[in-house]
């Protein structure tokens, strides 16, 4: 049976070509009985419209990027950014949208796939993890006519659309609650210091300090790098300054941290208490579950294609900023529950 086509459709409907490929292409200004019409018809007969055709007469592909700073092997250590693609993924096939993922673990690759996935044609749109210092790849972005919506606070706002949680407020609640605790001497591992996460979750814990009426002692402040090695050689250095309680600006780096006071011979959380951040599926996975601050990764990934749909369909100004909620999990590492608390 010959497969059928728009001419096809709009002789059973008794309209012209033209009127049926308005109504497939969700175009205004067709009559409600008409488009209704067109409908059912196109429900009966089973009939899909050709993807390359609707391609070339929208000018869209169905394609968007998702640009993650990370090589192969960190993409598949650190737990977050599976969740998050599996998200981004989720969204698109809600969307009718096919996803194409590009990741940058150098300068060489970033000037090599900037340049090309932000010509007009490839992609419909480009979701970009910020991550270190990103001037370089904010100026790609902003004189790209391609729409984009980056995904965490870029260290340059001004302009940009973006997703992302508050990263401050979350870590201050987590630092208020180990406060709230009785904890006097609360260190923090933090990320990057080149990274706007790891900055705002540091902010976090200082505002939280200050606001108790704390000194800030440097010496408890080691950075990490996000990863379970980084946590661990940053908690070996805390173990010289005694702190009882650490915020560790991720799950991952809280696991890390929690293997080396286990190895010194301590207790946790008896002689040293934890909170994590991101509520990763390895919060949950050891002898001791880590109390973190939940940010909902798969929705994060949903809304930010979401909010990419829109840049596409109606521009990019005015610039769009989208902050999701975090929520503090309280578990065994923090000491609540053995403080009945």
């Amino acid at each position: 049976m010959p497969e059928l086509t728009l001419e096809d459709i709009a002789k059973q409907v008794g309209v012209s070509r033209s009127t049926v490929s308005r109504v497939i292409n969700g175009f205004p200004n067709v009559n409600p009985e008409v488009r209704s019409k067109v409908i059912e018809t196109i429900q009966e007969t089973g009939y899909h419209p050709n993807a390359a055709a609707r391609s070339l007469a929208s000018q869209r592909s169905g394609v968007i990027g998702l640009v993650l700073p990370r090589t192969v092997s960190s993409f598949f250590i650190d737990p977050f950014f599976p969740q998050l693609t599996q998200g981004v993924a989720y969204g698109c096939n809600k969307n009718d949208l096919t996803l194409s993922l590009y990741l940058v673990s150098n300068k060489e690759d970033e000037e090599k796939i900037y340049p090309r996935i932000s010509r007009r044609g490839l992609l419909d749109g480009i979701l970009v993890q910020a991550g270190q210092p990103d001037v370089r790849m904010m100026e790609y972005l902003a004189t790209s006519r391609v729409p984009n919506v980056i995904l965490g606070r870029p260290f340059v706002p001004e302009g940009a659309n973006y997703v992302d949680v508050d990263n401050v407020s979350a870590a201050a609640s987590a630092t208020r609650h180990l406060i709230k605790l009785g904890y006097q001497r609360i260190a923090t591992i933090t990320g990057e210091r080149d990274s706007a996460a790891a900055i705002d979750r540091l902010d976090g814990y200082k505002q939280a300090l200050k606001n108790a009426g704390r000194e800030i002692d440097e010496s408890l402040i080691v950075e990490g790098n996000f990863t379970e090695p980084g946590g661990y050689a940053a908690m070996q250095k805390l173990l010289a300054v005694k702190p009882d309680a650490v915020f560790a600006a991720s799950d991952i780096t809280a696991i890390g941290a929690m293997s080396a006071v286990w190895d010194a011979g301590l207790r946790i959380p008896e002689d040293v208490a934890f909170v994590g951040f991101d509520d990763v599926p390895i919060a949950t996975m050891g002898k001791i579950k880590l109390t973190t601050v939940r940010q909902p990764i798969m929705e994060f990934g949903i809304k930010a294609v979401e909010l990419l749909i829109d840049v596409i369909n109606n521009g990019k100004k005015p610039a769009r900023r989208l902050t999701i909620e975090t929520e503090l999990i309280i578990r065994e590492s923090c000491g609540a529950q053995k403080m009945g608390v």
